[in-house]
């Protein structure tokens, strides 16, 4: 049992399970031992890989989406371009490369970069220091104005609560002490109201449920905020376009599949995002949601395949394979192009963002 995982015991004993929302915040925010606090978790040195540090196809296109946003808003003089998680810096630093073919856009964006890791606020500063970026460890901090979000990989990882329905009732799946270690218990008393959808409620004995009070707290304020102020958020992850029963909890480490209640805080842990629950939570707040569309069918309404065969063009043989490799990596179907899901939310009244124009809109 390493250092967190004892200190999460001893509270254990001390005031009860946890639930896995309070597990995944200690597991991946807490301050000394947190997963995501003090190291860098990407590349093939670290856990795992996402889209920009595949290829620099898919931050470029963001930001040509960025530019088509803050031309929708007017063209303003200035205006807040920020990022949500934003890991090394590379999906931005793409992003404001191609976005530099319209230079009153990046003259006009202020960067803001809303992180919590000191390693990787470091790296930020290294990749993007010289757009001057401004950090907040949440949206709130944010100034006002007109702006356009940017999360990728971003909502996945914010803490859940799961329920399992067993005898006809839901109880709230916890952490406890377990043969030395730490394992799941159920709650003894069932919820009286739990917090699921209603299409799940009547899901039979023997499912799980799975909610983010985090993830509709943020939405509801980034939401509130397109509303009241204008602008657009563009979010990308892997997750379920209708709400469902299902135990998605996992965590990876050195890219392979880890026990999520083994040391805590040295491996990352996620759950699929409920993307019919954001969308709703969006709407409440009153903004427009737009999507969510598979990953590649996205990239493809963003001309990802022109983009691959001008680099392939000026690439030497290997590197033209890397980029092949890459574009059915980030569209193909049994890859990321399924597996994730881009939804776009506007302030009411702004026109359809690129990549969602054949869908019907709210």
């Amino acid at each position: 049992m390493n250092e967190l995982a004892d200190i999460l015991r001893r509270r254990i004993e001390a005031e009860g399970p946890l639930s896995i929302a309070q597990y995944m915040q200690e597991a991946l925010g807490n301050p000394d031992h947190g997963y995501y606090r003090h190291r860098d978790p990407l590349g093939r040195g670290g856990d795992f890989i996402t889209a920009p540090e595949i290829s620099q196809m898919f931050g470029e296109l963001i930001g040509l989406w960025c530019v088509a946003q803050w031309q929708g808003l007017g063209s303003p003089g200035t205006f807040n371009l920020v990022e949500l998680g934003p890991g090394r810096g590379t999906l931005m630093a793409d992003a404001l490369r191609a976005a530099a073919q319209v230079h009153e856009f990046t003259a006009a964006a202020r960067l803001h970069l809303v992180e919590t890791s000191p390693t990787l606020r470091q790296l930020q500063s290294e990749t993007l220091g010289a757009f001057q970026p401004t950090w907040h460890e949440d949206i709130g901090a944010l100034p006002g104005g007109p702006a356009v979000f940017v999360a990728n990989e971003f909502f996945d990882a914010l803490p859940i609560r799961q329920f399992e329905k067993t005898a006809g009732a839901w109880h709230e799946r916890m952490v406890s002490v377990a043969d030395g270690g730490l394992g799941y218990v159920l709650a003894s008393d069932p919820v009286g109201e739990p917090p699921i959808p209603d299409s799940v409620l009547d899901s039979p004995d023997g499912s799980i449920a799975e909610v983010s009070p985090a993830g509709r707290e943020i939405m509801t304020g980034l939401a509130s905020r397109l509303a009241e102020h204008a602008g657009a958020a563009l979010i990308v992850d892997y997750g379920h376009v209708e709400s469902a029963a299902g135990d998605t909890l996992q965590a990876v480490r050195g890219h392979k599949y880890h026990d999520v209640l083994a040391d805590a805080g040295e491996a990352d842990i996620t759950a699929h995002v409920d993307f019919e629950s954001l969308g709703r939570t969006a709407r409440e707040a009153g903004a427009a949601v737009h999507g969510p569309v598979s990953q590649g069918a996205f990239l493809d309404a963003l001309g990802v395949a022109a983009r691959a065969e001008a680099l392939i063009a000026g690439a030497p043989g290997g590197d033209a394979e890397q980029v092949r490799s890459a574009h059915a990596r980030l569209t193909g179907a049994d890859d990321m192009g399924e597996l994730f899901k881009v939804m776009a939310v506007t302030g009411p009244g702004m026109a359809v963002p690129p990549g969602f124009f054949h869908l019907q809109t709210a």
